[in-house]
């Protein structure tokens, strides 16, 4: 099932009469294919929460419409969308089995669209097998993991056979090895059932590794929509950039002159097709390479081996961001001792920002 959203806008009300009206979501259009999972992701108050709340009802728009495939759902109530929500805090039912709560939206189901109870038996056992629960239907939500109540709440909502599920921030409760296996299992169960899914998460490493495409939101607005990899190789601005990457990106005051790129009084990259003037600059950590004639003399200040990699931690005195760090292989080793080190850059990991907007400036055909 594809979801249409068409110029989506959702304004809050001040809470006195001086004040501006909050825009949660400014102006969303977007069609999200059928059968994709895709990633709604940004900071704390970025809109993405307040997107999916539109998407399943419990909002409903200052503007813009929803449609599911060529359904007009803007006016329908949460219950007639054909949604499943699975919460941040799994929301289960403290004093029902596991297998009461799967069973429990089919019960509240009427008329013609309640199952018989042998068929709410075999869609209860369907899901619970699908997110590998069968052992636990007899135990209470106290008596499971955060990861099995998770799953819990997931089969309650796969249960109804919902036209799309919507999953709001649902491994922030879980530790991080938990994190990691359950959203695995999250894609999973995904290209299994084939439902379109919206998962909505501020952890950028979460989205990139499920996501078929994702939507990165600022302030209500959509920064980007794209392929994760995409998103991260070509950010379409600085906060994009920014956000995305594990460790972040470093920052430079830079300036760009006679179509070379400075940081400080050292030119560090030639930069074909930019035009002169200050800029800030972007470098991913993987960006750097280790090089004794290397253009850019940093400041040593940390070396921190990390199995794989190595992580080196240095300084500049174009330093734009509060730190400093590039990521080499481990088998390149730093001598210990070393105050300073000299990198060559990678020009493929190298992004030029507007100083003022904040928007990307193209150089050599990137």
């Amino acid at each position: 099932m594809k979801i249409v959203l068409q110029h989506l806008t959702k304004r809050f009300p001040a809470r006195d009469k001086k004040g501006e009206d909050v825009i949660a979501v400014n102006d969303f259009d977007f069609e999200i294919p059928d059968g994709k999972l895709i990633g709604l992701l940004g900071p704390s108050g970025c809109g993405k929460s307040t997107a999916l709340n539109l998407i399943c009802g419990l909002l409903a728009p200052s503007s813009g419409r929803i449609l599911f495939g060529d359904d007009d759902v803007t006016e329908l109530p949460p219950e007639n969308r054909g949604v499943g929500l699975v919460f941040q805090n799994y929301a289960l039912y403290p004093h029902l089995t596991v297998r009461k709560n799967i069973l429990f939206p089919l019960q509240n189901l009427k008329g013609d669209e309640r199952p018989t109870k042998a068929e709410m038996e075999q869609r209860m056992l369907a899901c619970a097998r699908l997110v590998q629960i069968e052992p636990l239907l007899e135990r209470r939500p106290k008596e499971l993991s955060g990861g099995q109540q998770q799953r819990v709440a997931i089969a309650r909502a796969l249960v109804k056979r919902p036209r799309v599920l919507l999953l709001d921030e649902p491994l922030s409760n879980l530790d991080a090895r938990l994190r990691l296996q359950t959203r695995e299992e999250i894609r999973r169960i995904q290209r299994e059932t084939g439902v379109t899914t919206v998962f909505v998460t501020h952890d950028q490493e979460e989205a990139m590794s499920i996501s078929d495409l994702i939507v990165v939101m600022n302030a209500g607005v959509v920064q980007q929509i794209d392929r994760p990899q995409t998103v991260y190789d070509e950010p379409i601005n600085q906060f994009v950039a920014q956000f995305l990457g594990t460790p972040p990106i470093n920052l430079f005051s830079g300036r760009v002159r006679d179509g070379r790129l400075y940081l400080g009084e050292q030119c560090v990259l030639v930069v074909p097709g930019a035009e002169d003037g200050e800029v800030n600059v972007g470098i991913r950590p993987e960006g750097f390479v280790l090089d004794p004639e290397g253009p850019l003399g940093c400041e040593l200040l940390a070396v921190e081996v990390m199995g794989r990699d190595t992580s080196v931690v240095f300084d500049h005195g174009a330093r734009a961001s509060s730190s400093l760090r590039a990521i080499i292989p481990s088998e390149e080793r730093m001598h210990a001792g070393e105050r300073s080190v000299r990198f060559s850059l990678k020009p493929s990991k190298v992004y030029l920002f507007d100083k003022v907007s904040g928007a990307r400036i193209r150089f050599g055909g990137k």
